[in-house]
């Protein structure tokens, strides 16, 4: 369509211009609005809105993934604090209180039984007990020395097994049993006495009174035990002997010279074996203790 002269400078129609003038058509006796044009124009105009719009968006977006990748820089870049900083951020404050240790949920699991109670007090170590049960190795292996057992005993009348002193203190006590066992190396023999009493407390008093009367040298051992390969020892020669105690047992210890020969200072066999006889003891009854302890946890 083409747009006649109105006389005079043709006026154009600026879309962004306020009161420009729009085109007209010499068609018709009256002057029309040309609608064609006026489509024209504001298809322009949407036109031109669209790109700035879009253009806008692109530099929005441009704006926002630089953002994100300055966080991203700031954040795994090496922007860490190193020593002490002496300046903090406006409005910013150190934690009062230090972090708290996480907490956990109490778990079902039961705590560990403690094989000691086991064997404390009669009402609770209530297990088979035996020389040989207690002493069932008929070699015995303690580092690099190896003992033979010799001959066992078993008695409920416990002054009958124990020399001078021992006697009365295991009776007044409580001693309700004891039990014997020798073990022999080289020449040397070792006689262990176990003595059962129905708590730990009537046990550390028997060790502890039989301590004291070693210290006033005062005889106070149990009675060396022949047989079973093993010549008689200790019956006039001095020997070696101890006490001591774990839970409700008393275990006291005879050695010497099955030659009978005198212990003395340097006899060294003497004390290695007393030591061995004494450790191997100690865990035979803790062992005890803890195969109840083992079997409480388990039902």
């Amino acid at each position: 369509m083409s747009f006649g002269q109105q006389g005079g400078p043709q006026s154009q129609w600026d879309p962004w211009k306020p009161h420009s003038q729009q085109p007209w058509t010499s068609g018709g006796d009256g002057q029309t609005p040309d609608w064609a044009a006026l489509a024209e124009a504001s298809e322009t105009r949407n036109k031109r809105r669209r790109l700035l719009f879009i253009g806008g968006g692109a530099l929005a977006t441009i704006a926002i993934g630089t953002a994100v990748a300055m966080a991203v820089v700031s954040a795994n870049g090496k922007n860490e604090a190193s020593g002490n900083p002496s300046k903090l951020p406006a409005g910013g404050a150190i934690p009062s209180g230090s972090a708290s240790a996480p907490s956990f949920a109490p778990t079902s699991a039961p705590p560990p039984l403690d094989p000691k109670e086991f064997i404390a007090s009669k009402a609770k170590d209530t297990a088979p007990l035996s020389v040989q049960n207690l002493f069932p190795l008929a070699q015995l292996t303690m580092e690099s020395n190896v003992y033979k057992r010799g001959a066992t005993a078993d008695t409920k009348n416990c002054a009958s097994a124990a020399q001078e002193s021992l006697s009365k203190i295991l009776t007044s006590n409580g001693c309700t049993r004891l039990l014997r066992v020798t073990y022999s190396k080289d020449g040397v023999a070792v006689t262990v006495g176990v003595a059962v009493f129905d708590t730990e407390a009537e046990a550390t008093k028997a060790r502890a009174q039989s301590d004291a009367a070693a210290k006033a040298r005062k005889k106070s051992f149990v009675t060396a035990l022949p047989g079973n390969g093993v010549k008689a020892f200790c019956n006039a020669a001095r020997c070696l002997t101890t006490a001591n105690s774990v839970g409700r047992y008393a275990y006291f210890a005879t050695v010497g010279f099955t030659n009978g020969k005198d212990v003395t200072n340097q006899s060294t066999s003497v004390f290695k074996t007393g030591n061995d006889l004494q450790l191997y003891t100690f865990r035979q009854i803790h062992a005890r203790g803890e195969a109840q302890a083992s079997a409480a946890a388990n039902q």
